[in-house]
């Protein structure tokens, strides 16, 4: 989203933009959305208005050449193969300043970058070094443990030191771009690079920074690739299909799962995607093939080795399947189950989770919103507000933003002008 805004924000600004003028715009986040998702072309003066809030010369307005005329407007993904890891590496490296409009790629070239995925095979990595000193098992370590020593900090931990994560992951990309080790080491920081890209993206993803996020994923999954890990490049797909049932397109996540879950190998890694793909199709209202998706979910869970389950999705645990269940039963409209099984997955979850904890305890809100108890929803909400602050994850404090609407109804309700105080 521009400079980092959501959609409302953005809206907001259009309006201002407007009044400038002494006029109105008609802009609202649904209205956004339809520009950045659906590829609607905004009027004449409303790329007016755009131009403005990005900082953009009027004289660079181009209504008819929309949206060319944006800065960095990036409409697809480079292609899969050993010559596009590092240039993929690069892009997402040098886009974490370039928040333009529509910096998210779009949902159609997503699903076509899946669908190569599935398709094909990597060919084998380059079989000796460049001339020059090489890099050592020992260095490969060294980065490796790092790797997993940052990868493991607590979501209120890494907010100190974000700068970090992109450091070693542009000494990483550096190392693989100088092709100076052997084919073991290869494939080893090719996989490194595809953990790193996955952790940088959820920072970016966390704070709003979407058009980032999506490269960063799409930078791992082509190092996943290469590395020939066909588990860790179904995680990176699946996580770009969770941001996009986030942003309000479920169609792009369900088709990007869709072909990921042809090349999943692990059951603990199928059980997550699976998770996810009921959320899109409940999103969809397509109540069989969300529950057909949730039971495989809670079936393959757990049925795997313990001492081989990936570590990007060693996490998921029953209170995940709970949660996400009651989830998609609310999009469904079985409120009352649903608030069951939410609350079920929220006693369930371990104690060092807080960032999930702040999410689950959104959606607990919505369930008592949903059963039109506002006392009971504003003090959930309140609680993951205030957890969501304290940790450093806006997402989540966007989530409870988002809601606020929902208890207009409700001022005169215990807690609820409480609430709207804290998010105002």
């Amino acid at each position: 989203m521009a400079r980092g805004f959501n959609r409302v924000e953005f809206a907001d600004a259009l309006h201002v933009a407007a009044r400038r003028r002494g006029l109105r715009s008609g802009a609202d986040k649904t209205r956004v959305r339809k520009w950045e998702v659906n590829g609607v072309k905004p009027d004449s003066v409303s790329q007016t208005y755009i131009a403005e809030v990005l900082g953009i010369p009027a004289g660079d307005v181009d209504p008819a050449s929309w949206p060319a005329w944006l800065p960095h407007a990036d409409r697809g993904v480079v292609p899969l193969g050993h010559a596009n890891t590092v240039p993929a590496l690069r892009e997402a490296l040098h886009t974490m300043d370039r928040r333009t409009l529509l910096s998210v790629i779009p949902g159609s070239a997503l699903v076509v970058l899946a669908d190569s995925w599935a398709g094909t095979e990597p060919s084998a990595l380059a079989g000796g070094p460049r001339p020059g000193v090489s890099v050592g098992e020992d260095v490969v370590a060294l980065l490796e443990e790092t790797s997993a020593r940052l990868n493991a900090l607590a979501t209120e931990q890494r907010q100190h030191i974000a700068p970090l994560y992109d450091a070693h992951l542009a000494r990483v990309t550096d190392l693989i771009d100088e092709q100076r080790y052997s084919r073991p080491l290869g494939v080893r920081l090719h996989n490194l690079a595809a953990s790193l890209s996955q952790t940088v993206a959820w920072i970016r993803f966390d704070h709003g920074l979407h058009g980032a996020a999506s490269r960063y994923w799409i930078a791992g999954l082509h190092n996943a690739y290469a590395g020939d890990d066909r588990d860790m490049g179904a995680a990176l797909l699946s996580d770009l299909a969770y941001q996009a049932s986030w942003r309000d397109d479920p169609t792009t996540a369900a088709g990007i799962l869709t072909k990921a879950l042809t090349r999943t190998t692990h059951p603990a890694a199928s059980s997550l995607l699976h998770l996810r793909l009921a959320r899109a199709q409940a999103a969809l209202g397509e109540r069989r093939a969300t529950l057909h998706s949730l039971n495989t979910a809670e079936r393959l869970l757990g049925t795997g080795g313990n001492g081989d389950i990936p570590v990007w999705c060693s996490w998921v645990s029953p209170a995940d399947v709970a949660v996400d269940s009651g989830r998609c039963l609310l999009d469904l409209g079985d409120t009352t189950q649903a608030h069951s099984l939410i609350a079920e997955g929220q006693a369930l979850l371990p104690a060092s989770r807080d960032k999930t904890r702040g999410i689950f305890l959104a959606y607990r809100a919505q369930g008592h919103l949903s059963r039109r108890e506002p006392e009971a929803a504003a003090a959930d909400a309140l609680e993951a507000l205030h957890l969501a602050e304290r940790i450093g994850a806006p997402r989540c404090v966007q989530l409870v933003r988002d809601m606020a609407p929902a208890f207009a109804p409700y001022r005169t309700a215990e807690g609820v002008t409480e609430l709207l105080h804290a998010v105002a």
